[in-house]
């Protein structure tokens, strides 16, 4: 009855996070908690994806690179976020470059200054980036939607900062959010009935996130600092959505300003 329970509630944040991105078409860009746990690709988005076989990959090794600290000179971002702290981030430019173009023009912009993480959800993520603070607006620089930028190598685990997007083709924006997702016993053994590669799931256990996103939205940085703040977010009283679900902060968790700079081992 537990694992029926937990099967539901992860079908529908996966759902809800693909209807969740806030795009010029007006359609809610939410990061789906329904967002089926098979590892179907969503084929109605305009996808860029590095293709290898399960054999091919390497989870550890790609693991530990995703996770590693930003080296000298490399782009980073600085969450300052109202009365909860710092949350920094590095990029991967490399393999998701339209994303990572978008979000730093965004917040060198200053687009991201006094907005909201609009949709908060504990074991599950954070996600901010709307004008309307609703997840149903947003542009990207271009002033059109794009399409997602997929690869085996980067994983939606803790600390991984991903595009929202919605089911349209081309429909990501300015809407983002940080997966706060620790592991789960339970998860796992959900994973293990969908036949998740064995490589992946050890390295589940190890840093936790949301595996059902895997290869569906745009990885293209991660959390190397502040991940404490991230959690306190997630603890906050929040109130019913339009939607019914418990994911409305009662109190506004304010994005003050997100600084992109250059990383430096000595500050």
């Amino acid at each position: 009855m537990k694992k029926v329970f937990i099967f539901t509630v992860f079908l529908i944040l996966t759902v809800s996070l693909f209807l969740l991105t806030g795009c010029a078409d007006n359609t809610s860009n939410n990061t789906s908690e329904n967002n089926t746990i098979n590892k179907t690709t969503n084929t109605s988005q305009n996808t860029t994806k590095t293709s290898s076989s399960e054999k091919e990959v390497n989870y550890e090794e790609n693991a530990i690179k995703q996770m590693a600290m930003p080296n000298e000179g490399d782009t980073i971002a600085i969450f300052h976020i109202k009365n909860f702290g710092d949350v920094k981030v590095k990029f991967f430019p490399e393999i998701a470059p339209k994303a990572v173009e978008n979000f730093t023009t965004h917040a060198k912009n200053g687009y991201y200054n006094g907005l909201t993480f609009h949709r908060v959800i504990e074991d599950f993520m954070i996600q901010g980036g709307d004008p309307e603070g609703k997840g149903t607006g947003g542009k990207s620089i271009w002033g059109e939607g794009f399409g997602v930028e997929l690869d085996d190598s980067l994983v939606p685990y803790r600390g991984a900062l991903c595009m929202a997007m919605s089911s349209l083709p081309n429909s990501i924006g300015s809407q983002f959010f940080i997966v706060q997702a620790n592991y789960s016993q339970d998860m796992e053994n959900m994973l293990k009935s969908y036949n998740y590669p064995e490589g992946l799931l050890n390295q589940y256990k190890k840093y936790g996130g949301y595996l059902s996103l895997y290869n569906q939205y745009t990885v293209f940085g991660q959390v190397y600092e502040g991940m404490e703040v991230v959690d306190n977010i997630v603890k906050i009283d929040k109130t019913m959505s339009s939607s019914g679900e418990l994911s409305v902060p009662v109190e506004d968790v304010i994005i003050e300003s997100i600084e992109v700079s250059t990383y430096n081992a000595q500050q």
